[in-house]
Formats: C-alpha cells, sequence, structure tokens
C-alpha cells in the first residue's frame, strides 16, 4: 500500500486531521489540458478532436464537418474542472483526448476516424474534498452513463473488486476515513468501457415490427429471467442458452405463447455490476438489481458478442417476442446504482460529479439511502431527471420494449425527502408524449420513512399489489381473521384504486415473485433456507405467510405432496380468476422450488436457473395444463377482466347485480357476515351488463360465474344461489382434482346444495 504523500498530493495540513483528507487536487491547469496525463498514447496515435456539439449526449456516430465519419461524444459533468476522453484499441492500449469544449456543463467533441465497436471512457478532473461530496479522482477511468453497449471490467474473473476500483484507498489501516483518503492506481484495466454503437445498423430489420399494444385489462404478466428461463432449456441450442438470443428462439417463445402470457417483464437487464461482498464468496449478483448502465443491455446475456453486437441482440430478441404477440417490460433500477455508499466503487457517476447525481446527507461524506444499496440518485436535479427519462425514451423508441416496472419506485417520487405525488419525475412522465403511453407498473415503496405508498401513485401508473400477495396467502393457510380484505382483493381493491379515474387493472395482483418464496415453496417450507447466501441466514423477509402442510421441506409422504400440489392449483387459480392483472413467475406454472431460499439474488445456479425437466413428471404438468387452461378462461371471457370497478347495485328489476357475494347456507352475506370468521367464499359475477362498449360499440355481455373458495381442513356443504342468480350451474373447474377433465361439464340446478372438497376452488358457469 502507498503512503498518504504517495496517495494524494496535500494542499495543506491541517492540526488534528489524517493527511490528505481535505485537499484538493495539486496542478489543475495541467490536468486540465490533459498535459500531465500518463499513459500509452503511441498504439492509437493521437487524432484531431473537433468541437463537435453537446447533444445529444453520449457517443453518437455520424458524419461530420465535410462529410467526415467519426464519433461525437457529450458528457455532462457539472462542476468539473477538465473532462478527457479515453480511447481504447483491441490490445488496451489508451489514448486520452481532452475535450476542451464546454457548453452548459457539457463537455463534448467530435473525433473522425472513430467509428463502431471503438471502447472508451472518461477521467474527469476536480476537486478531491469528501468533506464536502467533491470526489473527482482523473486516476479513475469512468463509464459514459449514455453508453449504448459495455464490454469488460467488473466480472466476477477477480474474485474480488481489484482495489484500483475505488476513488479511495480501499485498505486504509483507520476505516473511519478511509473514503477521505485518494486512490491514485489507475483503474483502466479493470472498469467496464463504453462501446461506440451504430444506431441504425439493425434498421431494415427494425422496420417490420408490431408492437402487440394489449389493453391493460386483457394483459396476463409473466416475471423472468433472460438467463435463468433459458439455460436449462433442452429446446434451446447450447449456445444460446441464457441468452436474449435463447429467449428469442422458437422453443422459448412456444412455451409463453401455449401458456397464454401477453407480456414478459424481465429482471433487470440494463448493464450491471457485481458487488465485492458477492465475489469474494465466490458468488455474483444473479437478479441485476445494481445497475450502472442505464442505456446498455446487458453483455453478458449477449450470445453474439459484447463490442455493441448486444444491442442489435436484444432487438432482435423483442422483435421475436412481438411477432409472437408479447409484449416486452423492463424491470429497471433507476433509484440507485451499483456504485453503492461512501466505501463503494468509483466506476461513473461518483467520478463524474458525486454532489449532483447522488442525494447527499448534511454529512456531505455520507449518502443518503432510501433504497438499502448505500446511495439514491438525486431525481430532483434536471441532469438526473433527463438521465432517466433519455433512458426510458430510449429503450421504448430504439429499443422496443412496451414498459417498465420501476423498482423502489418511492424512491423516485420523493422531492426533497417526503414522497410527493407531484414529484418532477412523476410530472415529467405524465406529460411525455413517449412515456405517457407506454405501460407504468410501481413497486410503490422504498425502506426510507413514509416510503410505503400502495394505492398512492395518480392515473397512468398500476402498482404491484403486495395486499393482494398476503391476503389470498393468508386466507389459504388459515389466518385471515375474517374475509373483508380477501372481497377486495379479488375484485379489483377498490378501497385502494377506485379514485382518480383509476381502475381495476391498476391493481398488478400477484402472490409470488422474484422476491421471496416460489409459489411451490410457499406450501413446502415456513422458513426461509438462505444459508447458501453466506450471510448467516440473516438475509431475506422473515414474514413469509407460507405453509409447509404439515413438514419442512421436500418429502416422500404422498399425503403431504398431494395436499401441496392442491394448494398450488388453489392458489394459481385464485390469481387467474381475481379483477386486476395477474403476474405470474417464470416456474410456478410448472411448481418451480428454490430449496426454500427466499432470496436468491445471488444464486446463479440451478437453484434459480428454471428446471424443464420438471415437465416430465405428471404433477408439474398437469398444474401446467391447468394454468393454460384457467388463462384461456381469462382471454375467453371479459367478465373476468373488467375495466370498471363493480358497482354491487341492481342491474335490472329482478335485482340481479353485478357482484354478489353469498355464505355456504346460498343466502347473500350481511354486514356481520363479513366480520365473522370463516374459511368459505363465495362470489357471483354477473355477464349480463358489463360496462363499456367493444370496439363497434356494442354493449359487452358474457357468461355469469359464480366461485367457491374453501381453504378449510374439512369439506363444506354448499346450497348454490337459485333464480334470479341461476336456473342452473355448470362446474368449470375443480381444484381438488388432480385432472380436470373427468368433473367440468357436471351440471346442478340453481338451489341445490353440493360438496365443496376441502381446500379447493370451484369455479361454476351460470347456465341460461
Amino acid at each position: 500500500m502507498s503512503s498518504a504523500a504517495e496517495q494524494e498530493t496535500v494542499r495543506e495540513e491541517v492540526p488534528g486531521e489524517v493527511p490528505g483528507t481535505r485537499s484538493a487536487v495539486a496542478g489543475t491547469a495541467a490536468r486540465r489540458s490533459g498535459r500531465d496525463a500518463p499513459g500509452p498514447d503511441a498504439d492509437l496515435g493521437r487524432p484531431p478532436v473537433w468541437p463537435g456539439t453537446p447533444t445529444p449526449l453520449g457517443a453518437r456516430y455520424r458524419t461530420g464537418p465535410g462529410g467526415v465519419a467519426g464519433t461525437n461524444f457529450a458528457l455532462w459533468a457539472g462542476g468539473a474542472e477538465g473532462v478527457e476522453l479515453c480511447l481504447f484499441d483491441d490490445a488496451g492500449a489508451e489514448t486520452r483526448l481532452p475535450l476542451t469544449e464546454l457548453t452548459h456543463e457539457i463537455w463534448h467533441g467530435f473525433v473522425p476516424g472513430v467509428g463502431p465497436g471503438r471502447r472508451y471512457g472518461y477521467r474527469v478532473h476536480g476537486r478531491w474534498d469528501p468533506w464536502t461530496g467533491a470526489r473527482w479522482n482523473p486516476a479513475k477511468l469512468l463509464l459514459d452513463p449514455y453508453a449504448r453497449a459495455v464490454d469488460g471490467g467488473g466480472s466476477d474473473e477477480y474474485g474480488a473488486l481489484p482495489p484500483e476500483m475505488y476513488g479511495h484507498v480501499r485498505d486504509w489501516p483507520d476505516q473511519h476515513v478511509a473514503d477521505t483518503v485518494r486512490d491514485d492506481r489507475d483503474s483502466a484495466p479493470y472498469v467496464p468501457k463504453g462501446v461506440v454503437v451504430h444506431d441504425d445498423a439493425d434498421g431494415d430489420e427494425w422496420m417490420d415490427d408490431r408492437r402487440p399494444k394489449t389493453p391493460w385489462a386483457d394483459s396476463v404478466i409473466y416475471e423472468l429471467h433472460v438467463r435463468g428461463f433459458t439455460k436449462r432449456h433442452p429446446g434451446i441450442p447450447e449456445n444460446l442458452r441464457g441468452t436474449y438470443a435463447g429467449l428469442a428462439h422458437p422453443a422459448a417463445i412456444e412455451h409463453l405463447v401455449r401458456l397464454g402470457v401477453t407480456a414478459v417483464e424481465l429482471l433487470p437487464v440494463h448493464q450491471f455490476a457485481h458487488e465485492d461482498h458477492l465475489l469474494r464468496r465466490g458468488l455474483v449478483n444473479y437478479w441485476g438489481y445494481n445497475s450502472i448502465g442505464y442505456f446498455a443491455p446487458h453483455a453478458a446475456y449477449a450470445a453474439s458478442g459484447t463490442a455493441g453486437q448486444q444491442v442489435g441482440e436484444f432487438k432482435r430478441m423483442v422483435r421475436a417476442l412481438h411477432a409472437a404477440g408479447i409484449e416486452v417490460i423492463l424491470d429497471v433500477v433507476y433509484n440507485h446504482t451499483a456504485e453503492a455508499g461512501e466505501l463503494g466503487p468509483m466506476l461513473s457517476l461518483r467520478g463524474i460529479d458525486n454532489r449532483g447525481y447522488y442525494r447527499l446527507q448534511q454529512d456531505a461524506r455520507r449518502y443518503t439511502d432510501y433504497t438499502g444499496c448505500g446511495n439514491t440518485l438525486h431525481v430532483v436535479q434536471p441532469h438526473v431527471l433527463r438521465l432517466i427519462t433519455d433512458s426510458l425514451r430510449y429503450w421504448v423508441t430504439e429499443m422496443g420494449v412496451d414498459g417498465f416496472r420501476f423498482d423502489l419506485a418511492a424512491a423516485l417520487a420523493r422531492s426533497m425527502h417526503d414522497v410527493d405525488m407531484l414529484s418532477p419525475f412523476l410530472a415529467v412522465i405524465a406529460q411525455d408524449p413517449v412515456l405517457r403511453r407506454v405501460k407504468l407498473i410501481a413497486e410503490p415503496w422504498d425502506v426510507g420513512n413514509g416510503g410505503y405508498q400502495v394505492g398512492a401513485f395518480p392515473p397512468l401508473w398500476t402498482e404491484w399489489n403486495d395486499r393482494y400477495r398476503d391476503a389470498v396467502r393468508d386466507f389459504w393457510r388459515g389466518a385471515l381473521p375474517d374475509v373483508r380484505d380477501l372481497g377486495y382483493r379479488l375484485t379489483g381493491s377498490s378501497d385502494l384504486y377506485a379514485w382518480g379515474g383509476r381502475r381495476p387493472y391498476a391493481s398488478i395482483n400477484f402472490i409470488s415473485a422474484h422476491d421471496g418464496f416460489t409459489l411451490r415453496d410457499l406450501v413446502s417450507y415456513e422458513r426461509k433456507h438462505n444459508e447458501a447466501n453466506g450471510e448467516g441466514n440473516r438475509d431475506g423477509t422473515n414474514d413469509n405467510r407460507s405453509w409447509n402442510c404439515g413438514t419442512e421441506g421436500e418429502t416422500d409422504d404422498p399425503d403431504i405432496n398431494a395436499l401441496r400440489r392442491r394448494q398450488l392449483r388453489n392458489l394459481l387459480t385464485t390469481l387467474l380468476l381475481s379483477t386486476g392483472v395477474p403476474m405470474l413467475v417464470a416456474g410456478d406454472e410448472m411448481g418451480r422450488t428454490q430449496r426454500g431460499s427466499n432470496n436468491a439474488y445471488c444464486q446463479d445456479n440451478e437453484v434459480s436457473w428454471l428446471d424443464w425437466s420438471l415437465l416430465d413428471e405428471p404433477g408439474p404438468a398437469e398444474l401446467l395444463e391447468l394454468t393454460r387452461r384457467l388463462l384461456t378462461l381469462r382471454h375467453s371471457h371479459p367478465v373476468l377482466r373488467r375495466r370498471a370497478f363493480f358497482s354491487g347495485r341492481p342491474q335490472a328489476a329482478d335485482g340481479l347485480r353485478d357482484l354478489a357475494w353469498f355464505t355456504p347456507h346460498g343466502r347473500e352475506m350481511t354486514e356481520g357476515d363479513w366480520y365473522a370468521p370463516s374459511s368459505t367464499l363465495a362470489l357471483y359475477l354477473s355477464g349480463r351488463d358489463i360496462p363499456g362498449r367493444d370496439a363497434r360499440g356494442e354493449q359487452v355481455t358474457d357468461d355469469s360465474f359464480l366461485t367457491v373458495l374453501h381453504a378449510a381442513a374439512e369439506p363444506v356443504h354448499f346450497r348454490l344461489p337459485g333464480p334470479p342468480w341461476a336456473e342452473a350451474y355448470e362446474l368449470v373447474v375443480d381444484t381438488s382434482r388432480e385432472e380436470q377433465g373427468a368433473a367440468p361439464g357436471t351440471v346442478h340446478e340453481g338451489g341445490a346444495v353440493v360438496r365443496v372438497p376441502a381446500r379447493s376452488v370451484l369455479l361454476l358457469r351460470v347456465r341460461t
């Protein structure tokens, strides 16, 4: 380790302070011109730098003055004293070119002869004064925030992040001030680099792309991981598994189409980095919630190469999914970056303008952390808001995606400190002519005070509804004190969303997600089993609301396994018959397990990868068939995917209403019934007059249905409501049966008493 004097040029020594902790960079004028910049230049030569333009930001290959081809580079770096563009050849030799043009805090220049495939980065000069939040360090190569492709660096090949990747001396003996001691070692060999991309390279192929534009009410979302979904698929060629090309393969798309989903929601595909603490344990960040490049498809998911080819491969994947009628929604992480807190690495924004990009505490050495990941982007700042909205528009207009799910969206909606539904971020989205037309999904919470905002986001937005998740889980494990909450959740959560013109499809209904137990583990484990993460099983939530059916984990007991399969059918049937937008997690339709892990964020292995061999077993194959059948029913019957909330008022003189609730005695529920403990809930959906009209202006009508949910361990005798509700009922789904072919088709007269098996759902269609 170098001495403090070697690490930093000291402006002055202040008694009682660690040497160098409040110093400025010496020789600013020389660094501003780039004359003192070390590093080999000869291999690339020193091409001229023409003035160029400050817009657009990033590296854009184009024809410059006099018809000369080259690349325009533009970097916003507020407060910086100098910026060097660093170009790299295939051998890693670096050429540093000072950018001398400065327009509205944007440093820019046009370099003739630089074309697609060239790797680049920046070195930004300025004061090193962490006490005031200033952390400029020109020894550190920085990734362009607008890079459209990223190559190399930051991978797990080192076993841990090299100390050179930190702006401060990572191993300084006094950890109380470690982040204040500047590290002058060159980070270029280790950090990821931007790649110049030809914007029009896939223009001809892209022309015939047609977006599905599925209405929200008709949508069914399928959350998947690009690598995990394709890694073990036997129908995908081995060289394409784990990649965008693998997801575009006909074998992958066939499963999605046959299943009946309308959109895939991809776990993060923005370029991301692995955390040092994971690498030291031989693990990686598998989920990808650690973004560092908001314009670049994650390079490790590309089969075709990482010198810009990943952009075209991603576009071809989107095009293939669109051709199959499937929309593409990205899970995006604009609330924080991979640079973590003050002890994290220096990869991009921290070295460009730490104070401008991140929310800092009053003690400016420290970061305000509403995300639990060490830092929070300062979205109120105009240039940060521009970065995010430019990125969103890019993915829509040039990469073809159809919407976004915003991780910890409450952090983006904070103005100065509090969550504000009139915040700049939400206001900009609402008026943007591109973004207001795509699907917008909020994860409506963060980890800060006042961060839980379920039901609070404005129109245009849908929300992950965790109250739906909790109510359904609690009902089927027998933990609901009464059925009031469940009634709201099954019918679109009007208590949360019936305001400001919002509709039932504002509720994204889910029972499981990437974060937490899989559906199979929800009925197999009562405790998390995250030991493989190396954190002493302390990570992951303890509030699983699960029931293991009597035995923890896998078992050979046939009765327990039969009960678990029935519970899986109950959960899936409840989800797919509920009003709102259902979200399935890849593999839940075939009983995927993570062996009890409820936080598999760092498990890039068989724990997380979808095991397609499950379909060779009777149970998973039958579960998949039930899921397909339920989705076919949902797509066929508009009464199951309503565009307006129920009124509960009579529709005609006979007293028939659009929604009614019944007790096992066949009478309508009273207010007292809602407050009484119960394991049985039945709802009648009338298809006679559904609000809204079809494309020709005709009134929408449909069949009517009665759904009976019974969670008790013993069967119950249920009297079917007679006229005016129904003369007779036809059984459509009975989850007590492994195979659905035998029971459906059975007809019962209105007023008849039927036996509802223990822990089951019956769906009955009204016969007229």
